[in-house]
């Protein structure tokens, strides 16, 4: 089966995903997408760039994954690769507007907007719980995992990574790891390969 899931760019060479996103991908088939809301000349199509990806390292007790971008030899991306604004988790605050952006049910482009509905949760997926989640009624989806929780100032304050549903789609209770302690993990894992 394919996955797909969400991230964002964190620096010219990497992408932060979820780990559960790319737990599964076998190394040959990781493939990074990047697409602009404009279209290519000629066309209705959205310009976009597609990259093979290789896992640098992940920490499955925070979700966490850090996919290196790896063009193949000769292959120019004809889309700017920006990372995105990296802001703060601690002064979050209950009522605080957010958006959550991904590709949920694989449509790409997406946005929903919401609120801090809670901080401090625990998240209980992995191999240990994830404290210090921040609970948001911004519609997640399946797809939108990995991708930014967004403050009104376009900085990533949490990456997607969970809805709490007896269904499996949104009730309005998605979760995201904070964007401090996802900054830690990933630091780590350019340094060293893995988080110890």
């Amino acid at each position: 089966p394919t996955a797909v899931g969400s991230g964002f760019v964190w620096d010219e060479a990497h992408v932060v995903t979820n780990f559960h996103v790319v737990r599964d991908v076998a190394r040959d088939e990781l493939m990074l997408i990047f697409s602009d809301t404009g279209t290519s000349p000629g066309t209705d199509t959205p310009r976009r760039d597609v990259f093979r990806g290789e896992l640098v390292g992940a920490d499955p007790a925070t979700d966490t994954a850090v996919v290196r971008i790896a063009p193949a030899p000769g292959q120019e991306p004809r889309l700017q690769i920006r990372p995105l604004a990296r802001g703060a988790s601690t002064p979050l605050e209950v009522g605080q507007t957010v958006y959550a952006i991904g590709n949920p049910f694989g449509l790409e482009h997406s946005m929903s907007r919401g609120i801090v509905s809670g901080i401090s949760r625990t998240l209980d997926i992995g191999e240990r719980p994830i404290r210090g989640c921040i609970q948001t009624d911004a519609s997640i989806n399946p797809g939108n995992s990995g991708g930014p929780l967004l403050d009104s100032a376009g900085r990533v304050v949490g990456v997607n990574t969970a809805i709490l549903s007896n269904s499996g789609m949104s009730a309005g209770v998605g979760l995201a790891v904070p964007i401090d302690t996802v900054s830690r993990q990933v630091e780590e894992i350019l340094r060293k390969g893995f988080v110890s």
